[in-house]
């Protein structure tokens, strides 16, 4: 068998192995969920003025707010960096 056969199989047989719950080499992330309305809040932004500042559309905030969707990507990130100095974000989109 070739190599790459036997890499597949090998990390097919870990990820079996994780869904059955036993213990081998896959390791699981899991992002911690955010709180966007804390995080809104936190920056004493109305829902549209932080829609308005962060370029963000109404609807989809408050699917976030009310738990129906999660931010991914650069949405995440942005709202983390907004979370912990929203000062900064606003002065770096002012400019």
């Amino acid at each position: 068998m070739s190599k790459a056969y036997t890499d597949i199989k090998d990390g097919f047989d870990d990820a079996l192995a994780h869904a059955k719950g036993e213990k081998g080499r896959a390791k699981e992330h899991r992002m911690e969920a955010l709180d966007v309305k804390a995080i809104r809040e936190k920056t004493g932004m109305s829902q549209r003025r932080f829609c308005a500042t962060f370029g963000i559309s109404i609807g989809t905030l408050r699917h976030w707010e009310q738990g129906l969707r999660s931010p991914r990507g650069a949405a995440r990130v942005l709202l983390r960096v907004v979370e912990h100095n929203p000062k900064a974000v606003i002065k770096a989109i002012e400019q």
